[in-house]
């Protein structure tokens, strides 16, 4: 089963009372499935924490949403002699055709909040950077 575009699966450990819980709710028809069940829970806990959210976001200068480096980005960086500060609340990338020596030289540090994505080779690089 492949996920919906833009989301990103996770794995839960629910116990078997709550399950039954859920279970009973989606047999009743209030939602169409277990998985629309959890992210229905989860939008509302979310949405009760977002003044938290949001103050912490701005205290801690987070970019929320997405952000994505291209090659020619971190190229111009690098040109520049500067380095970057990845920090974002949601869906941080690094294009497939950026290689491990131009990330070391223009990233500085990475803290995502949310998913990642770069190439393998690009990850191990900046390993000791990604907070």
């Amino acid at each position: 089963m492949v996920g919906e575009p833009g989301t990103e699966k996770i794995t839960i450990n629910i116990g078997p009372v709550d399950l039954g819980r859920i279970d009973l709710l989606v047999q009743e028809g209030h939602f169409t499935n277990r998985t629309d069940f959890i992210r229905t829970a989860v939008r509302n806990q979310l949405a009760a924490s977002g003044p938290a959210i949001e103050h912490t976001v701005a205290r801690r200068t987070l970019v929320l949403g997405t952000q994505h480096f291209a090659r020619r980005d971190l190229e111009r960086l690098r040109e520049a002699g500067e380095q970057v500060h990845i920090r974002v609340l949601g869906l941080a990338s690094v294009a497939d055709d950026v290689p491990p020596d131009l990330a070391l030289a223009t990233i500085a540090s990475v803290e995502v909040l949310g998913a990642f994505r770069a190439s393998r080779a690009v990850k191990a690089a900046l390993g000791p950077r990604i907070v």
